[in-house]
């Protein structure tokens, strides 16, 4: 397994990439990361070799500007910020990346942003995987965010985000929070783009989420125009590919094979 960070320029900054190839998936069009609202590259852990080996193709995660490695951010995020991510930021690593056709694996906020993006660049995106993805803003949502808030407000809890984050950490929290918790993103949804993603998707949702009822991965396989499937985790929080790592491996890597064609590999882009 060759692993290899590089920083990519985007608007605003650098973004810190890093890309799992393991021997033998020549060829073949990537996985691309997009990662929760607290997240980073350092975040996914060992998932990302791990679906890697288990798919035989390269995964690539980064970190969105102001997280991780990446440049730090000082405004707080635009209301749009999930659209930005997927027509301004994500543009520019694939083009920077050399990235062809990929498919597209985005946990929480992040699978809002690969509907976002395979809606818009159907001739590229060949399939895409949420996670524990909202689907609009509901009232579980906001409470879930709530109750995080007040927990990073407890002595020592800043220092779990500075691990990951550095002295971007208040930063980050702040974007998720202040962003969600805005009666301006009250009336935020996937509904414009649904119906425009054509590629397989295949929406992960843990029972248990404290983010987020299983109305979001419903709503999300019903609304898209290409085939879509459902893997519901029992006992499983907002975290699937740790807390159940093995099913949610399992479960994509017999999505890809169902859906994912030796043809889509080889046509050119």
């Amino acid at each position: 397994m060759n692993v290899e960070d590089r920083f990519v320029d985007v608007p605003g900054g650098q973004v810190h990439t890093r890309t799992w190839t393991p021997g033998g998936s020549d060829g073949k069009f990537p996985v691309v990361l997009l990662h929760d609202s607290l997240g980073s590259v350092a975040l996914w852990r060992d998932f990302p070799g791990a679906l890697a080996e288990a798919l035989n193709r390269p995964v690539v995660a980064y970190d969105r500007l102001g997280f991780g490695q990446s440049t730090a951010r000082q405004a707080p995020p635009a209301k749009t910020f999930i659209q930005d991510e997927a027509r301004i930021y994500f543009p520019a690593i694939r083009e920077a990346l050399g990235i062809g056709r990929y498919a597209l694996f985005g946990h929480s906020v992040g699978g809002g942003m690969a509907v976002i993006i395979a809606a818009e660049n159907p001739e590229h995106c060949q399939a895409v995987i949420t996670e524990a993805a909202q689907a609009y803003v509901e009232e579980r949502t906001l409470a879930g965010i709530r109750s995080a808030q007040a927990n990073f407000a407890r002595p020592g809890q800043m220092e779990k985000l500075v691990r990951w984050h550095g002295d971007k950490a208040r930063w980050v929290l702040a974007a998720w929070t202040d962003s969600w918790l805005s009666p301006a993103f009250s009336d935020w949804s996937l509904a414009p783009w649904l119906a425009d993603v054509r590629c397989p998707v295949l929406a992960i949702h843990g029972d248990q989420d404290e983010f987020g009822s299983l109305a979001f991965p419903r709503r999300i396989a019903e609304g898209v125009s290409g085939p879509s499937e459902l893997l519901l985790l029992e006992q499983c929080g907002h975290v699937p590919h740790r807390e159940q790592q093995a099913a949610v491996i399992e479960g994509v890597a017999r999505f890809v094979s169902r859906h994912v064609r030796p043809a889509n590999e080889l046509r050119p882009v």
